[in-house]
């Protein structure tokens, strides 16, 4: 099956006098399952209508490229967010973009739903234009905007769009698709879960939900806006269950924007019939001459087995976007997937994740869910796993091992993320042992995030104590096995809670280890999650109680600088940060100290870049093998 049209001579080589839909991305078009355009457009060609793919536009005049659609526009800004993709935490613009040809930025404008669904209407102003994508998903509602640094309205309002389609949409775009076709009006598809619609207030009728406070209000540039704003969020989270999550409507003046229920996830032979779809697998080729799409490499050979996460951090948006309901493919499915995997050019022997937002999830975290919905207000794993969590990590296991025996498959590695405080509930470690003998590539990418205990709190993570266990039952296992493997830990820097206290604690956790993270994430407030609410409000939404942020970006740096102390471009901030904060006594050479003194103030490091503080330790991407420790006793099978 070729790749579906790109062109209007493309279009006509198949016959076709006009397409019924036109999916407009603001990626390059890569027609493989881990771009979310491509799935859109593949299922609805799979329910029978013709798409043709209209692919980061330059202009208005780009929409009328294939002639005047039968049923409308399905706008998407693209796999991620136009802003995130444009600009970094500290507001700097990006000059790569790995979804667009030749990795360069600047072929989306920046808030592409919100242009994109403009520029359509303004084509053909009567044809239906209904947006979706992580980048409408997540402004469904009056959000924080962090580069614009204040409150904007639903994006359904701001685009003008007739619908608004969040979530994993598959089931959604397919039933608009097939009502347009019966030539019922957008305006009347109010009854769809897993949309939102917009009325007028006076013609809105009443019916059983939960309110948000309204845009004005939550808009409102002071502590009472704010407060309300965090009551919103608190609203928008809670609300957001399969199960039994409510019709949620916020009022913007004189328009009511209506958010149905959550679409159910999608049950396996649903699930495994679009991962089954006849994806090219690759760039479209008209982008070979430019350089190809640089983001088709770091799933060119891998496979999602699953969707969702009850994991659910704060800082995180895939528990808002796809739900904390884990749908998953069958083992059948994802093992067909594989084969196609062997049989593509440059395909070496190696598979390189088997994951999806959390690798190790494939069940429910507990029965009680699936009848009654996710608790409110509670999380499965954190502070500390639920009584209730049932940690099961047989189907995933067997699914593995199925896939190392699959003929041309050498090795299979887990690169998504690991919940390792999951993998620590589970009383058996038959899974742990063969994550560590079989599928670990050299570093295994873990993410405690933090290890002070109120920043992990704000953040919906594990003590860090967790992760310490899981540290050393790790390498325990790795010597055991007579491997060279290494934890590789994600850290993040500035997130609402940590103050400087906070970031010198974890500077000194990062010395006892002797890790020196060469990579460490600034808190990006991006919208739709409790973080960035935390971020703009100071306040807990679950509690309404003060949080400390750090927002200037003189803190921000000193933070960030502080996480990458051993580096000599940062000893001079460091030193400053260290005296403001009251601990000059981690600065000169004694065994604690993290920084030296300044030149002729006496004294030298005691260490240097690529070794521990101690001089010992072995070296790798990313941080220093810990030493030895007395090991902890063995889980019984």
């Amino acid at each position: 099956m070729p790749f579906l049209p790109l062109t209007r001579q493309e279009m006509d080589e198949r016959g076709w006098g006009a397409p019924d839909i036109v999916v407009v991305t603001g990626d390059a078009y890569v027609d493989h399952p881990s771009f979310g355009p491509a799935i859109v457009s593949r299922t609805l060609e799979a329910a029978g209508f013709q798409v043709c793919l209209l692919a980061q536009p330059r202009s208005a005049a780009d929409f009328s490229r294939f002639g005047r659609p039968r049923l409308g526009f399905f706008v998407s800004g693209g796999n991620i967010d136009s802003m995130v993709a444009h600009y970094t935490a500290a507001k700097r613009r990006r000059s790569d973009d790995a979804y667009t040809a030749g990795g360069k930025s600047g072929a989306r404008p920046d808030r592409a739903t919100i242009v994109y669904s403009q520029q359509a209407r303004q084509a053909y102003p009567d044809l239906p234009v209904i947006i979706g994508g992580l980048e409408a998903s997540l402004r469904r509602f009056a959000h924080y905007d962090y580069w614009d640094d204040r409150i904007r309205p639903s994006i359904l309002l701001d685009s003008g769009a007739d619908l608004l389609v969040f979530g994993m949409g598959e089931r959604q775009n397919v039933e608009i698709a097939r009502r347009l076709a019966a030539g019922e009006d957008v305006a009347a598809m109010t009854d769809i879960p897993g949309t939102c619609w917009k009325v007028p207030v006076k013609e809105y009728t009443p019916r059983p939900c939960a309110e948000c406070p309204s845009f004005e209000r939550v808009s409102a540039p002071d502590d009472g806006g704010k407060k309300q704003y965090a009551v919103s969020c608190r609203i928008q989270q809670d609300e957001h269950d399969a199960v039994r999550g409510k019709t949620v409507i916020q009022r913007h003046g004189d328009w009511m924007v209506v958010q149905n229920p959550p679409q159910p996830p999608l049950t396996t032979p649903e699930f495994d019939a679009v991962y089954e779809l006849p994806y090219m697998r690759q760039p479209h080729p008209s982008y070979e001459a430019l350089g190809g799409v640089p983001g088709i490499e770091e799933v060119r050979f891998s496979l999602v087995h699953n969707r969702g996460c009850f994991g659910a951090c704060n800082f995180c948006s895939l528990a808002y976007h796809q739900g904390r309901q884990i749908a998953c493919r069958s083992e059948e499915s994802v093992l067909r997937e594989a084969e196609k995997l062997v049989q593509m050019p440059g395909f070496k022997g190696y598979i390189h994740d088997v994951g999806g937002p959390t690798a190790n999830f494939r069940r429910p975290s507990c029965q009680a869910q699936l009848k009654k919905g996710l608790c409110k207000g509670k999380k499965c794993l954190a502070p500390a796993p639920c009584p209730a969590l049932q940690a099961d990590h047989s189907e995933y296991l067997h699914l593995l091992r199925r896939l190392r025996k699959v003929p041309g498959v050498k090795k299979v590695f887990i690169r998504s993320g690991i919940r390792f405080d999951y993998l620590m509930a589970d009383p058996d470690d038959t899974f742990f042992r063969e994550l560590v003998q079989h599928h670990v590539s050299g570093q295994l990418k873990v993410a405690p995030e933090h290890c002070s205990a109120p920043v992990l709190s704000c953040m919906g993570k594990p003590s860090i104590d967790t992760y310490e266990r899981f540290r050393e039952r790790f390498y325990e296992l790795t010597k055991s096995m007579g491997k060279k493997q290494y934890l590789v830990p994600y850290l993040m820097s500035s997130h609402p809670g940590s103050t400087m206290k906070d970031a010198i604690e974890l500077a000194l956790f990062l010395k006892k280890e002797g890790l020196h993270p060469e990579q460490v994430q600034d808190f990006y407030p991006t919208p739709g999650t409790v973080s960035t609410c935390m971020f703009y409000t100071g306040l807990d939404p679950y509690t309404l109680q003060p949080v400390y942020v750090p927002r200037t970006p003189k803190e921000k740096a000193a933070q960030r600088a502080m996480l990458q102390y051993f580096r000599p471009e940062n000893h001079k901030a460091v030193r400053a940060a260290l005296r403001a904060a009251g601990r000059a006594d981690l600065i000169g050479t004694g065994p604690q100290c993290l920084v030296p003194a300044e030149a002729g103030g006496g004294g030298r490091p005691v260490y240097g870049r690529g070794k521990s503080p101690q001089g010992k330790g072995r070296p790798y991407a990313g941080g220093i093998a810990p030493k030895k420790k007395k090991s902890l006793p063995k889980k019984k099978k």
